[in-house]
């Protein structure tokens, strides 16, 4: 049986990442890259090619594959260490920022334009003014935006570079982490083969944090609770916001409810992108992207509730899916509300959304009423926040406004790791989103040649 240098699980940012800089650094070393769904050329959602729905993929090409959960998301490159992770928690803000630094150069290699939104510190500060006037908080920030359209074709050229540099094995499932005398062991596959290395980089993703929360709970790894993230997806007419994000491309703003004192925030602005479904291990959540190449008529973005909670839960995926599987439930998917139908206390239906002045971007979306899915918490703080978005986004407080839910951010429990990645057991490593440690491209990314950077360093040590 052949032993590797290293074993990546999962091909999404952070995985990637960890390849190219171990390639970079120690061509002669023997990598394995292992991902349950297809490659990039192979990810086609039959929703878009047949015009049927969704139809329950499993995986979902959408959030799985080559590329990860990012392939067909927004695309955006967030140049700050501010949010998008907790990257800097461990390696400390300065080499955060270098690191996003680092990656966004290489990222800008491998085709993503050059134009970065946000640069203009006057007009920032201008908008920034705006928000606090309005009681909100816009957290200014450089954003490359990459496209849900051009993101895929970037995605395929890190492919064509490192598939002769180390060994991809798409279609394959990994299904637990072997550990032996106290030491990373190599993986266990579904067919019931085994792969072998001492050293096991675990790059999971979104769609594979549930995996890797149970798979840490079960070889004894320390887990921490990370804030759970649930709300809805906000479309709005585009001319509303195009003042804004021609400047910013996306306003993060964070807000603290009055009712709960619970931070609510926006969270992946879409400009005049379209809403779109995602398929998470058989749970349908809502999603946004905007694309470099077409525009429509709106825009959406995601407020989203954030909710820590205490001891004995333990389990915040496990929470976002069930309020996730009620929608479901209820809607055969998406649900779609207008505004004033939610304030009014009544569902929506096919007649009063055609009524409305924003045409729905996501036509799959059954009309209904989201007050019998979420909690009455997330409902208020969710209308609390769009009625002070006003202030700053006049006609966002509109009854025409869409609401789409449920989206829901399935963040991993946070694994404990060092600054070098590393988790308790050695040479095992955990990057990305589905770790806990990130929540987007740029971070995710860092963190793959965060740990990468670790194994050179000791590869190199060795006689």
């Amino acid at each position: 049986m052949k032993r590797w240098d290293v074993i990546i699980v999962g091909a999404g940012p952070a995985g990637i990442f960890t390849a190219l800089e171990l390639t970079e650094k120690l061509p002669g070393a023997s990598v394995l890259m292992l991902e349950k769904g297809p490659e990039i050329h192979k990810r086609i959602c039959p929703r878009n090619t047949l015009a049927r729905g969704c139809r329950e993929c499993s995986p979902c090409s959408i959030v799985s594959g080559w590329g990860g959960a990012g392939a067909f998301s927004d695309g955006k490159l967030t140049l700050t260490p501010r949010f998008g992770g907790l990257l800097p928690e461990y390696v400390g803000r300065q080499e955060a920022t270098e690191l996003i630094e680092y990656v966004d150069e290489i990222w800008k290699r491998f085709g993503a334009p050059d134009r970065v939104f946000g640069a203009d510190e006057e007009a920032v500060s201008s908008l920034v003014k705006e928000a606090a006037r309005a009681g909100l908080e816009l957290i200014p920030a450089r954003i490359r935006h990459l496209g849900t359209d051009k993101c895929p074709d970037i995605l395929k050229a890190m492919y064509t570079h490192l598939k002769d540099k180390v060994e991809i094995r798409t279609g394959v499932t990994v299904d637990k982490i072997l550990i032996r005398d106290g030491k990373v062991h190599g993986v266990a596959l579904a067919d019931g083969t085994s792969e072998v290395s001492a050293t096991v980089v675990v790059a999971p993703g979104r769609e594979g944090a549930w995996w890797f929360s149970e798979e840490a709970e079960r070889i004894g790894l320390s887990l921490e609770a990370n804030p759970v993230d649930i709300g809805v997806r906000v479309e709005v007419p585009a001319v509303l916001t195009d003042e804004i994000t021609d400047k910013i491309w996306e306003f993060k703003i964070h807000y603290y409810s009055r009712a709960f004192d619970d931070l609510v925030r926006t969270f992946c602005v879409c400009p005049r992108g379209e809403v779109v479904m995602e398929n998470s291990a058989g749970v349908i959540t809502v999603n946004g992207h905007s694309y470099s190449g077409k525009r429509t008529e709106n825009t959406n973005f995601a407020v989203l509730v954030s909710k820590t909670f205490t001891e004995p839960f333990k389990e915040p995926i496990a929470y976002g899916k069930n309020i996730a599987t009620l929608a479901n439930m209820l809607g055969g998917g998406v649900l779609v509300q207008r505004l004033g139908d939610l304030w009014e206390g009544r569902r929506s239906t096919a007649r009063r959304l055609a009524k409305g002045m924003v045409e729905p971007t996501l036509k799959d979306a059954t009309p209904g009423d989201l007050m019998l899915v979420l909690p009455y918490r997330y409902v208020m703080n969710i209308l609390e926040m769009l009625e002070a978005l006003e202030g700053f986004i006049p006609g966002v407080w509109s009854r025409h406004t869409l609401l789409y839910g449920v989206e829901v951010k399935f963040y991993s429990s946070r694994v404990k790791v060092n600054s070098d990645m590393e988790t308790e057991i050695p040479g095992l490593f955990a990057v990305g989103d589905g770790a806990g440690i990130t929540r987007g491209l740029a971070q995710a990314s860092a963190s793959g040649v965060r740990a990468a950077r670790a194994i050179v360093r000791r590869m190199q040590a060795r006689p």
